[in-house]
């Protein structure tokens, strides 16, 4: 089976400094219409699968601008938790 090809992002921390992430899976929100995506950083897949660091954005598309995605922090309590809920949903497909 082949293994599909992850989208990379380069996002930079507070300080400016850039780190590279894969992209693990992304999800819309219908009531909402709020995007997120969850990321890992680039080379911590390979390394250990039991504890994989993942980051979540909600994100929009700017497909006019340079950045053709912007990425925003999760804010709410409720947004975290429809992402862990996600998350555990990929976790229980990925381990089928």
């Amino acid at each position: 089976m082949a293994q599909e090809e992850k989208e990379r992002f380069v996002i930079p921390d507070e300080e400016g400094t850039e780190h590279l992430f894969d992209e693990l899976f992304r999800f819309t929100v219908d009531e909402t219409s709020k995007s997120y995506m969850v990321l890992v950083p680039v080379g911590e897949e390979e390394e250990d699968e039991d504890e994989i660091e993942v980051f979540a954005f909600r994100y929009e598309d700017r497909e006019d601008e340079e950045n053709d995605i912007a990425f925003f922090p999760v804010e709410t309590d409720e947004e975290w938790e429809m992402i862990e809920e996600m998350l555990n949903t990929f976790t229980e497909e990925e381990d089928e």
